[in-house]
């Protein structure tokens, strides 16, 4: 049954256009055009946050800071073995898939860390990708209180996230 829903919507999508006499497959160029101009628009975002992600990442930037944050995340109840999945998070998706990964592989899925990381993966945003990409394709110009705000809620997030799981 799965495999006949997007078959039978982009019938259905046929079929009601010709009903109403729409140009179907001119309303799909324009659709299409638009979408590329967005996509050229939010590209040099896109190429700048990645370029930023592989900087931090590669130079250790990200872990001497880790490094410096684990005293005081460790007393608000998050294991060190989950810090990389929290910090990494907020830049990339894909960076922090591979750090829950080798949390696995070092701790155990169900182990603390594991379960904490987890959580903390599945509960956040890619931060400083969603934004600017947001962003861009919005055309917003100011975004004063949204990346701090957001950084807040990463931060009370993870904290949550690890809480939870302590008293689950």
């Amino acid at each position: 049954m799965t495999d006949l829903v997007l078959p039978l919507v982009i019938l259905g999508v046929l079929i009601f256009g010709m009903i109403r006499r729409v140009s179907v497959y001119d309303v799909f160029l324009e659709g299409a055009k638009k979408g590329l101009q967005s996509a050229v628009n939010v590209l040099p975002c896109l190429v700048g946050m990645l370029a930023f992600i592989a900087l931090l990442v590669k130079s250790g930037a990200l872990a001497a800071f880790a490094g410096w944050c684990a005293p005081v995340l460790r007393r608000l109840g998050i294991p060190e073995g989950a810090l990389p999945v929290l910090m990494i998070r907020p830049f990339s998706g894909s960076a922090a898939l591979a750090m829950l990964d080798e949390t696995f592989r070092l701790y155990g899925p169900d182990s603390v860390e594991g379960r904490t990381a987890s959580v903390i993966m599945g509960s956040s945003e890619t931060i400083f990708y969603t934004l600017p990409l947001y962003f861009a394709a919005a055309k917003v110009k100011r975004s004063r209180y949204a990346i701090p705000a957001a950084l807040i809620a990463w931060l009370a997030g993870g904290i949550a996230s690890a809480w939870a799981l302590r008293i689950l």
